[in-house]
């Protein structure tokens, strides 16, 4: 059995509308750049030694037709007017050999960067919880040097990728979408 583990990653995001919901959702597919690929949802690890490049050097390397794992965070509503967002968020240890966790998250009435910012709060806490720590994000946090500081010595960098959008005023359905592409050479 092959083990399949990848070795870079890129964030993309997307919105679509249409009066069909799945044909909103392949609208937000093409916004995000995969809508030529299969998709394989996946869970949360962000693998050691993973390399995280460009949207645009990850578009190149994805083929139609591939198996594309992702993490993904999608919402839809046909509702007018209303809010919607998608978040993907990513902590990382400073100490590349250990292994991240990427959250998704999807809802209602946040703006993107309420959303981005709820995503990587969700990561860290998580990264810290699997390392024993305790974390509450709002006093972990060092604005100045962009990075989680939890424990003894123990530093996150941490990313978000996020889409809102208000629903379609003519009811048509609108779907975000903000997505961690894996990319196993």
């Amino acid at each position: 059995m092959q083990i399949v583990v990848p070795q870079a990653m890129f964030f993309t995001k997307g919105v679509g509308y249409h009066r069909n919901r799945l044909q909103s959702f392949e609208l937000a597919l093409r916004d995000a750049g995969i809508e030529m690929c299969n998709l394989v949802t996946i869970s949360s690890i962000f693998p050691p030694d993973c390399k995280i490049i460009s949207k645009e050097e990850g578009l190149k390397r994805l083929k139609p037709g591939q198996i594309t794992f992702v993490v993904l965070a999608r919402e839809d509503s046909n509702e007018p007017s209303r809010l919607l967002t998608a978040a993907i968020g990513l902590a990382q240890p400073k100490i590349k050999k250990q292994y991240g966790y990427i959250s998704e998250h999807h809802g209602f009435g946040q703006n993107a960067r309420q959303s981005g910012d709820f995503a990587e709060d969700l990561a860290a806490t998580m990264l810290a919880s699997t390392l024993g720590i305790e974390l509450d994000p709002d006093k972990a946090w060092d604005e100045r040097k962009k990075h989680y500081v939890a424990g003894r010595n123990r530093q996150f960098v941490s990313r978000s990728i996020a889409k809102a959008a208000h629903g379609h005023k003519d009811g048509l359905w609108t779907t975000v979408l903000a997505c961690a592409v894996m990319l196993c050479d």
